[in-house]
């Protein structure tokens, strides 16, 4: 049973001090996050985003749409980079009543974060449990 996705959560720019605050907090200082001349060495056009601030944005939008408790699993999969600048906006694209485990119902969900120009920078995928969204429908 298909049911419906919540709306759409879009992040604020990203900026520099974005890329360095999640580099202190994760303790990768990979040069390619906040030194542009090794970046553009490195033959990029800019510092990129870690892969992880981009898995953990759009895993905050599935937490903010179903409740901390519900997410059983959560897999992505890196399909862009992301640079300072991006505006991002997270996407339930489908919502489906998948099972029933111990009584209560499970659903599968198809996830996407999205540049503002429409490129799809991270596919991703949760199963859920124990949400509102799903034990009425």
């Amino acid at each position: 049973m298909t049911l419906p996705c919540p709306a759409p959560i879009v992040y604020p720019a990203l900026t520099r001090t974005d890329l360095v605050i999640y580099a202190g907090a994760s303790g990768d200082f990979n040069p390619l996050h906040h030194d542009l001349d090794y970046a553009r060495n490195a033959g990029l056009p800019d510092v990129m985003a870690h892969g992880m601030l981009s898995a953990g944005l759009l895993a905050s939008a599935v937490t903010k749409w179903f409740g901390a408790g519900s997410v059983a699993s959560y897999a992505v999969r890196f399909l862009k980079p992301v640079w300072p600048g991006d505006v991002l906006a997270a996407h339930c694209r489908k919502l489906e009543m998948s099972s029933v485990e111990n009584g209560k119902p499970v659903a599968c969900a198809e996830l996407e974060l999205v540049r503002a120009n429409g490129d799809v920078v991270l596919a991703g995928t949760a199963r859920l449990t124990e949400t509102a969204a799903i034990s009425h429908s």
